[in-house]
């Protein structure tokens, strides 16, 4: 899988968090459930200062076998207090571009990526979805290289 090294500035991410594991059975769970609050619950709609309208899956906070996954988007501040606020380290990232049915293609990536003998920093790994057309996302994924 094609990847190109890019370097980012640090990134501020407001939205709603849970903590899972790969090895959760219910993974799967948490995750669509933190998505289902970013949207059918409304929460997007109350997210102030965003940068833009891509939503953003994050996943920081490495500790053992389990992670932090944060749902929400990119702000120039934070100013949501009831939210969760996430900091996307500035660095050197992985950046991997794919196109397809969202759930299809991320999970798919991921599986690759996990193969990979990347020089994971592991500081803080996210999926941009560049557009909402659930059979055909544009979706970047960043992973954050030491």
């Amino acid at each position: 899988m094609n990847y190109e090294i890019v370097k980012l500035e640090q990134k501020i991410v407001v939205g709603v968090s849970a903590i899972t594991s790969n090895s959760d059975p219910k993974m799967n769970e948490v995750i669509g459930g933190l998505w289902q609050k970013l949207y059918q619950g409304g929460i997007s709609g109350t997210i102030k200062n965003k940068i833009n309208e891509y939503a953003i899956g994050l996943y920081s906070d490495y500790s053992n076998d389990q992670y932090c996954v944060t749902v929400g988007n990119e702000v120039s501040k934070a100013e949501n207090s009831e939210l969760a606020v996430k900091i996307i380290p500035a660095g050197k990232y992985a950046k991997f571009s794919i196109h397809g049915h969202v759930e299809k293609a991320v999970a798919e990536a991921w599986g690759k990526i996990w193969e990979m003998d990347l020089d994971r920093s592991f500081t803080g790994d996210f999926e941009e979805y560049l557009n909402s057309d659930w059979d055909n996302a544009d979706i970047n994924i960043y992973i954050a290289l030491k």
